[in-house]
């Protein structure tokens, strides 16, 4: 029997996942990383984008919206404000917050919040990533 890693994922509204991987695959503020079992204890500060979990040879994709990624002695747990199944996301509503968000930026109003059309697009952007690889 191989070793599996337990992988929690809570946002303050609930606990969107909890069962035993193969592997977890994620974006920190760092850049990309990849989680086995057995792995040297590790935490860090999660980037908006799209979670990975291998369950017995089928990926399962996540949004997680920044928070804090924690692994130690096979547990491994992603607290975040906002995470969602891929298989849940609504594609339609997605490339609609894409698009606006990319015409915000794309506009010369001096009364832009350039910064949060950027995190409004990375968050488009991750849904879609996360929706479209089921």
């Amino acid at each position: 029997m191989s070793k599996k890693i337990n992988l929690k994922i809570i946002t303050h509204e609930k606990e969107l996942f909890n069962e035993e991987v193969d592997g977890i695959y994620s974006r920190s503020v760092e850049g990309e990383f990849g989680i086995l079992p057995d792995h040297q204890p590790f935490m860090s500060a999660l980037d908006i984008g799209v979670t990975r979990a291998d369950v017995n040879g089928e990926m399962e994709y996540f949004t997680t919206m920044g928070g804090i990624f924690q692994f130690k002695d096979n547990e491994a747990l992603i607290l975040t404000d906002l995470a969602e199944r891929g298989s849940d996301i609504d594609v339609t509503r997605a490339k609609s917050a894409k698009e606006r968000a990319e015409a915000r930026l794309g506009s010369h109003e001096v009364e832009i919040d350039n910064a949060r059309a950027q995190i409004a697009l990375a968050k488009a952007m991750a849904r879609l990533k996360a929706a479209l690889k089921k």
